[in-house]
This record gives structure tokens, sequence and C-alpha cells, in this order.
């Protein structure tokens, strides 16, 4: 059941991740009112391991307790019982960015749970809505979106000039508030990085303050667009390692240096010690298997058949086992009709 309430509960805002369960019965929606409407939404711990959002909002709450924030604010804390364990999610859960309205969780509790949160934002209306997350690799922080409207680009570059245009995979939040309003995925380092924490909540902050997202087109020197083509996967059964002679697969051990590099065909990515079956999958935007596009296999070793950008390449093997190894991005060029404009804040 979705738990709603219309103030903070005693104890949030010094209550850490592992903690939360004390003073929350499980997922929960906060709506806090504001000198404007309607309400920024800002969802936090959908992955439980990944405490950013919470301690970004905790410091702009500390800021304005006792007086009235600039805009309503709708909270939604998620995975709160894989938070009180530092998991992603508890086995047996769906993931939380995975089983929104329009993915491919439908029947699951969580999706319906879910769902509910975007009816109820969709009843009340909603400004602009943020998904606020942590890497496991090394990456630079950087926004995500599902869609090149201006609005949605400019809310983007108000985070980072590094924006991640994608479709796939499905069932995250911010595709399922993008009919509702502008919406963007942030990534921001990191668990415990101060900077990402830090950067997490003069974001919040300046959203909280902008009286209206524009719609004139953004300047192309004002951001670096890549599109997100592929993703990479392990499959089951396939033992990997990092620097393993032993292992099926034996990836890298600078592997997340590689992340947001612009690598060309022929770069060595992998070695593979067994024929009999592939041990990478790679799925481009419609879901079909294009392992033979991106990846040629010379001997042992998986070579890059294409130019292509990595991101979100880590060495944490949970992470890995219950989302992905990583996406292989391209540059993307702004639509024709994208030129320069400003943002309107208050």
């Amino acid at each position: 059941m979705l738990n709603i309430l219309r103030s903070l509960p005693p104890g949030f805002l010094h209550s850490t991740a592992r903690d939360l369960h004390r003073i929350l019965p499980g997922p929960t929606l906060v709506h806090l009112e504001g000198r404007r409407t309607p309400a920024l939404f800002v969802s936090i711990l959908l992955h439980g391991n990944e405490d950013v959002g919470l301690q970004a909002i905790q410091l702009l709450l500390r800021h304005y307790h006792g007086r009235p924030l600039p805009r309503a604010l709708s909270l939604f804390i998620g995975n709160v019982a894989a938070a009180e364990r530092g998991v992603r999610r508890l086995p047996g859960q769906p993931d939380y960015n995975r089983a929104w309205p329009g993915g491919e969780e439908e029947g699951s509790a969580e999706h319906a749970l879910l769902s509910q949160v975007v009816e109820e934002m969709q009843q009340r209306g909603v400004f602009a809505s943020i998904d606020l997350h942590n890497n496991t690799g090394l990456n630079p922080h950087y926004a995500c979106i599902n869609r090149l409207d201006p609005p949605f680009l400019h809310l983007a570059t108000l985070f980072s000039r590094t924006v991640v245009y994608f479709i796939r995979p499905t069932g995250v939040q911010s595709m399922a508030f993008a009919p509702l309003c502008p919406a963007v995925t942030v990534e921001c380092g990191r668990v415990g990085d101060a900077h990402g924490i830090e950067h997490a909540h003069r974001y919040l902050e300046s959203c909280l303050h902008i009286a209206e997202l524009p719609h004139h087109p953004i300047a192309a020197r004002d951001i670096d667009l890549f599109h997100t083509v592929a993703t990479v996967t392990i499959p089951a059964g396939i033992r990997f390692g990092f620097g393993d002679p032993a292992a099926d697969l034996d990836l890298r051990e600078d592997i997340e240096r590689l992340n947001f590099s612009e690598l060309a065909a022929g770069t060595p990515f992998a070695t593979a010690r067994r024929n009999d079956r592939p041990v990478l999958e790679v799925r481009d935007e419609q879901g079909k298997e294009r392992s033979d596009h991106f990846l040629i296999r010379h001997g042992q070793q998986i070579l890059l058949h294409r130019p292509v950008m990595p991101a979100m390449l880590t060495r944490d093997k949970r992470v890995i086992q219950q989302d992905c190894l990583c996406y292989f991005m391209e540059r993307y060029p702004l639509p024709q009709h994208q030129e320069s404009s400003h943002l309107a804040t208050g």
C-alpha cells in the first residue's frame, strides 16, 4: 500500500537510509506546501543503496525548516525495505526503476503501487519531475531524458551539460512522468560523494525557484547530447571477473575508466574463454539482439565493432547481475529547430 502524508514524519530530516524503516511503513508519498503550485515531484531511493537523493532533500528541507518552500514539493521515498539492507533491491523484488507504468512489470504489487503514485500526481498536477540516483562506476554527473522537447532539455542542462537521451529500458520513473510534465533522471556520482550530494541539493534548490521551463530551443553550445543505442548484459550462468584468467568472461580491470570515453572500433573490450554460448548480449532500443553489430570476436578477444561511448560500467558484480554491464551511446544531434533560449527564474 502507498503511504501518503501531508507533512514530514518526525525524525525524517536526520534519518539515514538504513533507518527510514523505523519511521516509514514502506513506500511513501509526502505532499509539502509551497508558495507556487503545481508541485515539483522528486523521487528518491528507488534503489535502496543510492542515498544521494535522501541526503540532498534533507539538506534542502532543513534549510527551509519553519518557512515556506518556494514551490510545493511532492516527495516519493521508494524502496525503504531495500534501503534498510543497503542493497539496490531485495531478492524477489522487481527493480523500483523498472516497474513504473509502461514497463514490463505489469501485474506486480510494485507496479500497482507506482501506478498509484502517477495517478495521484496526475490528479494534483505536477510542474516537473526529478529522479535522483547514484552511480556505481566512475561516471561524470549527468542527466537523462526520454523526450527531446525544449523544457526537458532545459531541465536536464540545469543539472549538467552532459545529457543522455534514451527510450530503453522501459518502466523507468522519468518515462512514466514524461506525459505529465518535463521529467529527468539525474546521476550524481558514487554513493557517499559529498560533491554529488551538494550538486543534487543545489539542483533541487534551483528547480524550486524556476517560475517556468521555457519552450524555446536550447543552444547547441550549451549541451553535449548522447543517445543510448544498446544495453549490454552478461547472460545468467556466465562466470565473469576482472583480470581473472579462470573466468568465462574476463573484463578489463580498468573497465570503469572507459565510461563516457568515445572508443574507436577495434578497442579491446573483454576476453572470452568459452565458445559454446554467448558471453555477452547486446540489445538495441527495440530489444533486438545486436551483438554482431557492436562487437566482434578475434580468437578469445572481444573487440568493439564500431565506435561507441560506454556508460555505467562498474566492477560491482551484484549491480551487473541485477541490472546490466553497461549502455552503449553515440553522440546525438539536436533537432534542427533547436536554437538558443534562457530559463525563466523567480
